[in-house]
């Protein structure tokens, strides 16, 4: 999953950036609210993670701007201000969620994770395919409940393809959910994760449509 994170605040920020990265999400990060809506406008995101309190343009005016311009885009707000009527504001203009500073990273790890099932098939941590299991919580996919090694971009690879079982992901796709801005990619990067992956799991796992992208079938 890609996500914009829209916030001042660089350790915070740097931090965030680095423990997300971690979960392997794929993160791009400005500090300024004009940088975030024109990101939007050249960027295909999952998820905005905005902070209200930005230096430019107050964080409810660019979450109104992102709803009325790209309403399918999940926004999760993030703010110091105290008080119910932010959050209330924030809710109505089409908010997803929202998290009060400070707070535990693992809940907002926690709440991703609920807006990535809404976004995906899944309704589960748990996805479960044939005899392949993903937990996304755990980060660990298992082939008759046993583990199998992944690299970060082949893990993301293959979950994005099992939240999206039934689903055609085209390579431009897959490549805006594994790079972040500044990565180096090669024509042929997918096609190497996925030949990579295709050693580990069944070969018949994730199917190529030809000209389109790759499919993982429900059962």
């Amino acid at each position: 999953m890609k996500i914009l994170l829209v916030e001042d605040d660089i350790p915070l920020a740097q931090g965030l950036k680095k423990s997300l990265h971690n979960e392997s999400y794929t993160i791009d990060w400005v500090d300024k609210g004009k940088d975030a809506l024109t990101a939007i406008l050249s960027n295909e995101f999952d998820v905005v993670i905005l902070d209200l309190g930005l230096p430019d343009i107050d964080g409810l005016d660019v979450l109104r701007d992102i709803k009325e311009k790209h309403k399918h885009i999940p926004v999760l707000i993030l703010t110091a201000r105290d008080g119910v009527e932010n959050k209330v504001k924030g809710l109505d203009l089409g908010a997803e969620d929202y998290l009060a500073k400070p707070f535990d990273i693992a809940e907002l790890l926690a709440r991703l994770r609920v807006i990535e099932r809404r976004l995906g098939t899944s309704q589960d941590n748990i996805i479960v395919i044939d005899n392949i299991k993903l937990d996304s919580k755990a980060q660990q996919v298992t082939l008759d409940d046993k583990r199998v090694d992944f690299s970060r971009r082949e893990y993301m690879i293959v979950k994005a393809l099992m939240e999206n079982a039934g689903r055609i992901n085209s390579k431009a796709l897959l490549e805006n959910k594994l790079y972040e801005w500044g990565d180096e990619v090669s024509s042929n990067t997918i096609e190497v994760h996925i030949h990579n992956i295709r050693k580990k799991l069944p070969k018949t796992f994730i199917n190529t449509v030809r000209g389109v992208g790759y499919i993982v079938r429900k059962d």
